[in-house]
């Protein structure tokens, strides 16, 4: 038997549930996603389900269940079951499809924090970091900043120097799994109840470290390869571990290549401390690039604003608003075949 309180319900996924046409079945919560079925924590146990024809062939599939979903099902066999509803999404991580213009991939749903995971050797990357920062921060999920191997010599002045512009906004922790003590305020962070996604890099050591907090072996962990010194994948599939008396932690496969999904490019200038100088812009459309009057241009001309933040906050925007611009004429072009569908079928009837 399961306690999913311990997994996140709650009252308010109680009252989403209550809308649901299937509200008189079971729920659960999605650990793992296969290719061709879920595993679901139920109140009664892990379930293997599969999908309803009605959410497999009526929805996008960026709105299929992934890992952390809350769903309904109908159980048909021992610990089998149908997911027959997914309850809204609160707090999703999304990423931008590999090798897709404006589609979107989920990675972890009703998530209150994300851990962004890397390492203090080569795989130490402030851009990674604030890459998985606006994602975060455009779904309220507060980001926390995990530097593992804090056990290996580093420069904590350049990391510092690195991360300065950021820390206004995420909570650091250096870790070491080989120094328990470093994991012990982490492991405190965590609050019962609560979900926290952890990503990163391959080789980062997420698995180590979610099985350092669990103070047991609960995932499969590989060494560094020698002859390219990178990571190998140790984790193949985003899955949820639940940790004794405390949160879920829910792992995820390294990633080389995270492109936003990201809906108000705007937003980033908080992130990046563009704000307050972007107030004293001549024009209020300014987008702080070449236009006359730009105090954002200014700030970086007079080194008020370092000159590697402002290229990043224009790339990270560039990058932000072609999404968001895709998105939008792909939900154009949706709503007009949906029309020409719905046209054709009452001209059909006639």
């Amino acid at each position: 038997m399961n306690n999913l309180t311990l997994y996140g319900w709650n009252e308010s996924l109680f009252q989403l549930k209550q809308t649901s046409p299937y509200k008189h079945l079971f729920h659960g919560r999605v650990s793992t996603v296969n290719k061709t079925n879920y595993e679901v924590v139920t109140a009664c146990g892990l379930l293997l389900c599969e999908l309803s024809g009605n959410l497999l062939y009526g929805r996008p599939s960026f709105e299929l269940p992934c890992t952390g979903d809350w769903i309904i099902y109908q159980p048909f066999d021992d610990n089998k079951g149908l997911i027959v509803d997914i309850l809204p999404r609160k707090h999703t991580l999304y990423r931008r499809k590999a090798g897709a213009v404006s589609e979107k991939q989920a990675i972890a749903t009703h998530i209150e924090k994300a851990f962004i995971v890397q390492s203090l050797d080569a795989n130490f990357n402030a851009q990674r970091t604030e890459r998985f920062m606006v994602q975060a921060l455009e779904e309220d999920i507060e980001p926390v900043l995990i530097l593992t191997k804090a056990d290996l010599e580093f420069s904590n002045h350049q990391v510092e120097e690195a991360l300065k512009h950021l820390t206004r906004q995420v909570t650091i922790f250096y870790t070491s799994i080989l120094s328990p003590e470093t994991i012990l305020p982490l492991r405190k962070f965590v609050k019962v109840g609560e979900s926290i996604v952890l990503v990163g890099s391959s080789g980062v050591g997420k698995s180590s470290l979610i099985n350092a907090l669990c103070e047991r072996q609960i995932l499969l962990t590989s060494e560094i390869s020698s002859s390219s010194g990178k990571g190998r994948h140790t984790s193949t599939r985003r899955e949820m571990v639940l940790m004794d008396g405390s949160g879920v932690l829910i792992d995820t496969p390294g990633v080389r290549e995270f492109g936003l999904a990201a809906d108000n490019p705007e937003a980033l200038a908080d992130m990046f401390d563009v704000t307050d100088f972007a107030k004293s812009c001549r024009y209020g459309d300014c987008s702080h690039v070449n236009e006359p009057g730009c105090a954002v241009v200014a700030a970086v001309n007079n080194g008020l604003l370092e000159e590697h933040i402002y290229r990043s906050y224009l790339k990270l925007r560039k990058e932000a608003w072609y999404f968001s611009k895709s998105e939008h004429e792909k939900r154009k072009r949706d709503k007009s075949f949906s029309r020409i569908a719905k046209d054709a079928q009452r001209n059909k009837r006639r």
